[in-house]
């Protein structure tokens, strides 16, 4: 068994992940490094809840919510958390907002977060009722996720100040 972990892990710090799966330019050049953490699931019922925030100018203003474990629902939501239908193909998830804790957290810790970017979605995992940070993602899916309806690609598209990008780049 350690043999088979000393290949795997030599294989991906040798793979090449700017062009690996899609076209991500981000990763070309940067020193490949391996972190070891907590697996995050019940191994009896494999159950967590991951909350991606898509923020435009330093604003969280698209979540997605994705409930993992024996139903596997996945849902949009603008951020007044109103369920933006037809554009993800699984079923939506009620969510509100108000109360929950960890969501509004996630949402604050986003918005700090992203301020230097024109876009970033942030990561969060809730397990055991915990919020933990995930990671920082600059082009989601490669840039080839399916939207249902196309006309969200302009809605999308409009979220982002490109007045912003002149200034700063």
């Amino acid at each position: 068994m350690v043999d088979i972990t000393r290949c795997n892990i030599t294989g991906w710090l040798e793979q090449d992940y700017s062009l690996w799966g899609g076209f991500e330019m981000q990763y070309r050049g940067i020193q490949p490094k391996i972190l070891i953490e907590p697996l995050m699931r019940d191994f009896i019922n494999i159950h967590c809840e991951e909350i991606q925030w898509y923020c435009f100018n330093g604003l969280p203003e698209l979540c997605i919510r994705i409930e993992s474990g024996t139903n596997n629902k996945t849902s949009l939501y603008d951020k007044n958390f109103n369920v933006l239908r037809d554009i993800l193909s699984s079923g939506d998830i009620n969510m509100n907002r108000s109360g929950d804790n960890l969501i509004e957290q996630a949402f604050y810790l986003s918005e700090k977060l992203s301020q230097d970017f024109l876009f970033v979605r942030v990561d969060w995992m809730i397990y055991q009722n915990k919020l933990y940070f995930e990671e920082l993602t600059f082009t989601p899916y490669s840039g080839f996720s399916r939207i249902i309806k196309p006309e969200y690609n302009k809605y999308f598209g409009n979220l982002i100040d490109l007045e912003r990008s002149k200034n700063e780049f």
